[in-house]
């Protein structure tokens, strides 16, 4: 009996806080007023879940592509960022036909190579971006000189990567992850890869050497910790949950031990610290459970926990990768817009990764009705307007992107985040 009330007031007390969370969090997000996929309502919503044959859908699609790809003439010209720039609309453009010449050669010139200083080192905000989705279009061209050069100019950007006294942080958007996708990403569409093992494993122990400093440092309970502008951040584009994730997702280059003794007691750390919510941090010592979006918060960490059931077989990180998606669920219509960033079509790219995990059509379900709420989006569901209203993370680019990707949802990959 007496351990019966103690669950009582701990149901309660849980819940307490849950809906007081719940409560402080909903200026930043719509209520989602979607039916969920249950075993009662499965037999009504397998027809609308063959998404690749939902002519009504692809129509949509297809009508949105033609007034996004109208827009891409009013993009700011001088950002050639994956992320706000032209090079993100690159690379939309390469998902939409990545095989048609014309279209290759029109890829080219949103990728102003020329005006590069061969100074700013990541994928989504740098320099490698437009040099890694170019050497992916010369060689499709089979333009062998303009690869090699291409290939060459990211070489040039080694020395500070290697540079342990350099102020290049480890996290996707400025630092050495951001490098080290570039160099996967051309790997994984150029034959044959272009990147030597014994480069990218040097990049990764230069990753892992940071990480272990950090953490010794500042006298973390786990191996493995990261910093950016003073602030041990956690999500996915600035943190540790995005550092961990690549570094998952190309274990082969990770020896058993570093696997074991530095990635999977970081992994569960990480678990040990999320909000009675099920929402994680946007970074250590914070401690208000704001953020449910790709930069911060529950998305980053279904990828991080999803890939580490892939590594590690374990039925726990599937688990914890499923009740972060459940927050994503509930709280993940947010009210900034519909970005990748920060936004609902990054927000439902989680349910295409629980999907290719486990299968069930529950999140499939879910990544469609986010997209329905991308595709049937008005002014009144957008309270903070972009800076870059057509670009690939905070505009219109991002959700033509992942609606591109939900018509073929195993085959779905983040952009600039999953290899």
């Amino acid at each position: 009996m007496l351990r019966f009330l103690k669950r009582s007031l701990n149901f309660r007390n849980f819940s307490r806080w849950f809906n007081k969370a719940d409560t402080m969090a909903r200026d930043r997000f719509f209520h989602n007023p979607f039916t969920d996929f249950t075993t009662e309502n499965a037999h009504e919503l397998v027809e609308s879940l063959k998404i690749h044959k939902n002519e009504k859908f692809i129509e949509k699609v297809n009508e949105r592509w033609d007034a996004v790809e109208e827009k891409f003439q009013y993009i700011d010209q001088h950002d050639y960022t994956v992320y706000t720039g032209t090079a993100g609309l690159a690379l939309l453009k390469l998902k939409k036909d990545p095989d048609n010449p014309n279209n290759l050669k029109d890829i080219l010139d949103l990728l102003p190579l020329k005006r590069l200083k061969n100074r700013r080192h990541t994928f989504l905000c740098g320099d490698t971006g437009p040099l890694a989705i170019a050497a992916v279009v010369h060689y499709k061209l089979k333009n062998h000189d303009q690869l090699k050069a291409v290939v060459d100019r990211l070489l040039s950007m080694q020395d500070e990567v290697f540079n342990i006294n350099s102020d290049l942080p480890n996290e996707y958007l400025y630092g050495r992850a951001g490098y080290l996708y570039a160099i996967l990403f051309v790997n994984k569409n150029v034959n044959p890869p272009p990147f030597q093992d014994d480069f990218i494993r040097k990049i990764v122990e230069m990753i892992l050497i940071c990480g272990k400093n950090e953490a010794k440092a500042g006298k973390f309970n786990c191996p493995l910790m990261y910093q950016w502008h003073d602030s041990y951040y956690l999500g996915a584009a600035h943190g540790l949950s995005g550092i961990l994730y690549l570094l998952l997702q190309i274990k082969e280059y990770l020896t058993e031990s570093e696997l074991n003794n530095l990635i999977k007691p970081t992994i569960d750390y990480l678990s040990t610290i999320r909000f009675p919510s099920g929402n994680y941090p946007s970074s250590m010592g914070r401690d208000v459970d704001r953020y449910v979006q790709w930069c911060h918060g529950a998305p980053g960490f279904v990828f991080m926990f999803s890939q580490a059931h892939k590594v590690f077989g374990d039925p726990k990180y599937l688990q914890l990768a499923l009740e972060a998606g459940e927050i994503v669920w509930r709280r993940g219509l947010v009210r900034k817009g519909y970005s990748i960033c920060h936004g609902v079509s990054g927000n439902a790219y989680c349910f295409l990764e629980l999907y290719q995990t486990t299968q069930e059509q529950k999140h499939l379900h879910r990544a469609i009705k986010f997209a329905e709420w991308c595709l049937d989006y008005q002014k009144i569901h957008e309270e903070y307007p972009p800076d870059s209203p057509i670009s690939l993370f905070e505009g219109i680019a991002g959700p033509m992107y992942f609606l591109l990707d939900i018509l073929k949802p195993m085959e779905a990959k983040f952009p600039g985040y999953t290899l």
